[in-house]
C-alpha cells in the first residue's frame, strides 16, 4: 500500500503501514477539527496529529503547557470521525505523562477509549523510555518526540535549535532509546539537517520531521502554518503553500461592506414571498 499518493481512499491505514520504513517520503499535517480533518483526509495525507500545538493555534496560548486532555478529547473525537483513511495521533499534554508509566497508560486508555485515536505520542527520550515501553506492552502505538521539544520550552530556554555540536549525540541516544523502548516512530523537531540525515539513517523506524532537513522519512507541519492562516512571525522551516490569513481577512472585510452599503443580501439571496 502507498501512503503518498493514496492508492485505497477506503481502507483506514493502521500502525503495521508505517512498519517497514516505506520507501517514499510521506505527508503529516495536524488536525484539530471535522473541516481541515476531512480536507487533508481526502488529500490523502496519511497520517494526522491532533497536537498539543492546538493550545496556540486553536486557544491563543503562547505555549503547548496549559491546555488539558479534557480540552483536547473533542478535537481528536471530531478528526477521528471525519476521517476514513487518515491513521490518527494524539498528543499527550504536559503533565499527564512524565510522573511515572501508570500515569502515561492510564492518560492514553482514556483518551483511546474516549476519542478512537490510533496512537499516542509523548515528547522525551531516555527519561521516557518506561513510559513508552509500558504503552507498547498493552497495546498501544506511540510515535516518540526528541529534538526540540515544545513541553521543555521553560528548561530550553525558549523554541531553540537543538542537537549542535556535542549535544548532537545526545540527540541521538534519545532517538534510540524511543526506538528500544517500541515506538513505531519518532518526530525529529528543529535540529541541523546534518542530524536529521544522520538520525534518519540510524534508527529503522520512520523519522517524522519538522524543522529537521529533508533527509527525514517524513514531513510535519502544523496546518495553519503550511496554510498561511497568521500574519504573525513564523520559523525558519516554515514554507506557507497559501496566504489563508490575507484571503479569510479580505473575504471579512467585503461582506461587512456590504452588509454597511446594504448589499448583502441582495434579490438573488433573500426569500419572498413567492420564492
Amino acid at each position: 500500500m502507498s501512503l503518498y499518493p493514496a492508492d485505497n481512499f477506503e481502507k483506514r491505514l493502521t500502525v503495521q503501514d508505517f512498519s517497514p520504513k516505506p520507501s517514499t517520503p510521506w505527508p503529516v499535517l495536524t488536525a484539530y477539527d471535522a473541516w481541515s480533518a476531512k480536507i487533508f483526509d481526502d488529500a490523502g495525507i496519511p497520517m494526522l496529529l491532533v497536537g498539543d500545538s492546538a493550545a496556540m493555534v486553536m486557544l491563543g496560548q503562547s505555549n503547548t503547557l496549559a491546555i488539558e486532555v479534557e480540552e483536547m478529547i473533542p478535537m481528536i473525537r471530531a478528526v477521528v470521525g471525519a476521517t476514513k483513511r487518515a491513521f490518527v495521533v494524539a498528543d499527550l499534554p504536559f503533565g499527564t505523562y512524565q510522573e511515572n508509566p501508570q500515569q502515561a497508560v492510564s492518560t492514553s486508555l482514556h483518551i483511546i477509549k474516549q476519542t478512537g485515536a490510533h496512537a499516542v505520542k509523548l515528547e522525551g527520550g531516555i527519561r521516557m523510555q518506561e513510559q513508552i515501553r509500558h504503552l507498547v506492552d498493552i497495546g498501544i502505538p506511540v510515535v516518540g518526540h526528541v529534538g526540540m521539544t515544545p513541553q521543555s520550552v521553560n528548561t530550553l530556554g525558549g523554541f531553540k535549535v537543538q542537537g549542535r555540536g556535542e549535544s548532537a549525540e545526545q540527540v541521538i541516544e534519545d532517538a534510540l532509546a524511543v526506538q528500544a523502548a517500541g515506538a513505531f516512530a519518532i518526530v525529529l523537531e528543529v535540529v541541523p539537517f546534518e542530524l536529521g540525515e544522520r538520525i534518519t539513517d540510524v534508527l529503522s523506524i520512520p523519522v517524522i520531521g519538522i524543522g529537521a532537513g529533508n533527509k527525514t522519512d517524513a514531513q510535519v507541519l502544523v496546518w495553519q502554518d503550511l496554510f498561511g492562516a497568521s500574519n504573525s512571525v513564523q520559523a525558519k522551516f516554515v514554507k506557507p503553500y497559501a496566504d489563508l490569513y490575507s484571503t479569510m481577512k479580505l473575504g471579512a472585510q467585503r461582506w461587512a461592506d456590504d452588509v454597511a452599503q446594504r448589499t448583502y443580501p441582495d434579490g438573488n439571496h433573500s426569500y419572498s414571498e413567492k420564492n
